[in-house]
């Protein structure tokens, strides 16, 4: 027998009805949890077997890596991911819900907005690469539900790698992105 959820996710979308789904329905049934970083919620989902050994990693690495992680990331309105960064790239996965804003910021101070959605005719993005060592941020977009996606990593996630973003620093090191790093981190 299909699992109620399962089939309004399914029915949600190949109809693009997935905000008719509430924030509630989607963390029971895809088993999510409160993100460490806040704002978000989620769910390793993959965890590759092999392991990239830590003596031919980039030394910014403390240890060995997996190839390769997966989670389910589930943002509700009103929420954001205040920056970050890995160490390791992370390419985000469009799944359902409304669409989200991406903002990263590269080492050299270049600003960049990328929206994560299903309406690819208005330019939305279905998925997007943040490159290692990049600064980024997301939210959903105002009248978005929730925004359901996935994040892969490579080499795989461990939270060493994870840089929470300090606000003062950031401001600090990229004036020119002033107002959106206050928007976000706020």
């Amino acid at each position: 027998m299909i699992n109620p959820i399962t089939l309004l996710l399914f029915i949600g979308l190949a109809c693009g009805k997935s905000q008719n789904l509430s924030v509630d329905e989607l963390i029971k049934h895809l088993d999510l949890a409160p993100h460490p970083a806040g704002g978000l919620f989620f769910r390793q989902t993959y965890k590759s077997d092999g392991v990239i050994p830590q003596s031919v990693l980039p030394n910014v690495y403390r240890g060995d890596r997996n190839y390769n992680t997966l989670i389910y990331s589930l943002l509700p309105e009103g929420e954001k991911l205040k920056f970050h960064k890995l160490h390791s790239d992370e390419t985000l996965h469009f799944y359902m819900g409304g669409p989200m804003k991406i903002i990263q910021i590269s080492p050299q101070g270049e600003v960049e907005q990328i929206i994560l959605g299903q309406e690819i005719f208005k330019g939305h993005q279905l998925q997007h690469i943040i490159p290692a060592e990049y600064w980024f941020g997301i939210y959903s977009l105002k009248g978005s539900k929730y925004s359901l996606y996935g994040a892969s990593v490579s080499p795989g996630f461990e939270y060493d790698d994870f840089i929470d973003g300090d606000k003062e620093q950031l401001l600090k090191q990229f004036p020119n992105a002033k107002n959106i790093i206050n928007f976000i981190m706020d």
